[in-house]
């Protein structure tokens, strides 16, 4: 195990060599990319639910809930959330476009090489513009890769994020009206924490409530 390791840095050692000083920075921007990424994604599946319910409990027990200051009470709330969770998103998506630019800073700096090899030696000297050859397409190589599969993350993030703000907005807006619509069930709802019954609307569990209440009404 631990002469694997060693085979596997070597080799990693030697292909950020090949591909000269630009590859290091790719490497170091792709770490931050990728950092924020799975922050983001943490985030959501944390912090962000714990915040959606409060905040659905907290409009829950809102005795106004139709007024114009109540509307903008909502708009607020969902605009707040929403500025949490796109904190760190414009950062990924210029992350994302810087990739291959810097590859292509990569391409030009190690044509310039090669040119200067073949300004040198006339062009006999094969060995030496492979070395340029490879600091120009290491790094091409690693910023589009980089580039592809950030796209792929940051599209993941912002349709999460505006699925669970479009869900959020919904349900601030007609739960209330749920249990104002099946407010002659009292023993269905009295006593039950208006924060458990938030818990449960992610999911269809709406929908879910509202086909109880009405059996019970039946």
């Amino acid at each position: 195990m631990y002469f694997a390791f060693l085979d596997i840095t070597d080799a990693v050692n030697i292909f950020m060599s090949r591909g000269g000083p630009v590859l290091n920075v790719i490497a170091m921007l792709l770490l931050v990319k990728w950092s924020l990424v799975f922050e983001r994604i943490w985030y959501l599946n944390t912090t962000h639910n714990a915040n959606v319910k409060l905040t659905l409990a907290e409009w829950n027990a809102r005795s106004d809930t139709k007024s114009w200051s109540a509307h903008q009470i909502r708009t607020m709330m969902i605009s707040k959330i929403s500025l949490d969770v796109r904190n760190t998103l414009p950062i990924i998506e210029v992350l994302v476009t810087i990739c291959p630019l810097l590859g292509l800073i990569g391409t030009v700096t190690g044509m310039i090489e090669v040119f200067f090899v073949m300004a040198v030696s006339g062009g006999g000297d094969a060995k030496s513009m492979a070395g340029g050859v490879s600091k120009a397409t290491i790094p091409t190589m690693a910023g589009m890769v980089g580039a592809i599969s950030g796209i792929f993350a940051s599209n993941y993030l912002k349709a999460k994020v505006d699925r669970d703000l479009e869900l959020l907005e919904d349900i601030a807006a007609y739960f209330r009206e749920v249990r104002k619509k099946y407010a002659k069930f009292e023993g269905a709802l009295k006593g039950v924490d208006s924060r458990i019954l938030v818990a449960q609307v992610p999911g269809g569990m709406l929908t879910n409530m509202e086909n109880q209440l009405r059996e019970q009404g039946a």
